[in-house]
């Protein structure tokens, strides 16, 4: 069985809830139905046969996170902010995460460069000491800037050890090619806009094996989050996207910038990390008004120095140059670390 719990109004709807997840009419058959397992204070547990779905990210998606529930007229509030998922379910991420705070950095302007400029620009955030550099989600395999053309520029400007983790989001029929054909080019990760493209493309990619890492960007995922009375708690979110195969997971920051409270990016890096059976934990990014002027701070508001990554996106650019500001942020990342273990 996999159990969800919602947030739910009128409290009565927790069973028609049950019935629009899984048979939709009360004498549908009982090897299908979900059930109510628990109802207390606004909140209804709901049990359902993992057979419904079984590994198949999409129905998952269509029943618990997105489903016809969020057009019934009967709810005034449904909100999913809790799952307990059977170990083995979904495959997790491909790699461990590591027991540090990385510092990653993205390639701006987002659109209009060539493979060389991105290039070049990327050699600045690896001088600078960044971890990772990653693509803009906007880019993606432009006639000015194509996916292959600009992998094999920045490749061949990266020192080892720093990943380059390219977009390849685009037409699904091709998307295990485009990124079989990065990872051939050298690149040490891939980025897929994982609710754009849509969740099943991490099970895919991580499946696929291809031997880097994956990083899921966010975008789409304020749509199901944002909204406090219908939709999905940001952790759930989190969660699914790591144990879908994602080994970086975005998951806001505390800066004010983007919509989660500090209790919510607190909430989705315990998502990240959280032991779920045999899946590892991931990479919890925090990303969104990031810069070497906060970045110290936004460490020390997650709470842990493990596991995590601070990403420098425009406030790389915003005086000086990207090499000074991701060096500035490795440094002060690098010495809290140091002072907090001493």
């Amino acid at each position: 069985m996999l159990r969800a719990i919602y947030e739910i109004d009128p409290p009565e709807a927790a069973e028609t809830l049950a019935l629009i997840e899984s048979v939709g009419r009360a004498d549908g058959p009982d090897n299908a139905r979900a059930r109510v397992v628990g109802q207390e204070d606004g909140r209804a547990v709901l049990e359902f046969p993992v057979t419904n779905f079984g590994g198949d990210v999409t129905l998952l998606v269509s029943s618990l996170l997105a489903g016809e529930w969020a057009d019934a007229a009967k709810f005034r509030r449904c909100r999913l902010i809790g799952m307990e998922w059977p170990d083995g379910l979904l495959p997790g991420p491909g790699f461990d995460a590591p027991d540090k705070v990385l510092v990653g950095a993205i390639v701006k302007p987002s659109l209009g460069l060539l493979p060389a400029e991105v290039a070049a620009t990327a050699g600045q955030l690896a001088s600078g000491g960044a971890d990772l550099i990653k693509d803009d989600e906007l880019l993606g395999d432009p006639p000015w800037c194509p996916l292959t053309e600009r992998v094999s520029a920045v490749r061949a400007v990266l020192p080892d050890g720093v990943r380059y983790a390219p977009n390849v989001t685009g037409p699904v029929d091709s998307l295990l090619e485009r990124a079989a054909q990065v990872v051939a080019l050298g690149a040490g990760a891939v980025m897929v806009n994982a609710f754009a493209q849509g969740l099943d493309s991490l099970r895919a990619l991580r499946e696929a094996e291809l031997g880097v890492p994956i990083f899921a960007h966010r975008v789409g995922a304020a749509l199901w989050a944002r909204n406090r009375t219908i939709g999905v708690a940001p952790d759930v979110i989190a969660e699914l996207t790591r144990l879908c195969g994602a080994d970086f997971v975005q998951v806001g920051s505390f800066t004010g910038t983007v919509y989660d409270t500090p209790e919510e990016v607190r909430a989705q890096i315990v998502a990240c990390h959280r032991v779920n059976g045999t899946a590892r934990r991931c990479v919890a990014v925090l990303g969104g008004g990031v810069g070497p002027d906060n970045a110290v701070e936004q460490v020390a508001a997650a709470g842990t120095r493990s596991g995590v990554m601070v990403l420098l996106g425009s406030a790389a650019y915003s005086a000086g140059s990207p090499e000074a500001a991701v060096a500035s942020a490795v440094a002060g990342v690098r010495e809290n670390s140091a002072a907090a273990s001493a």
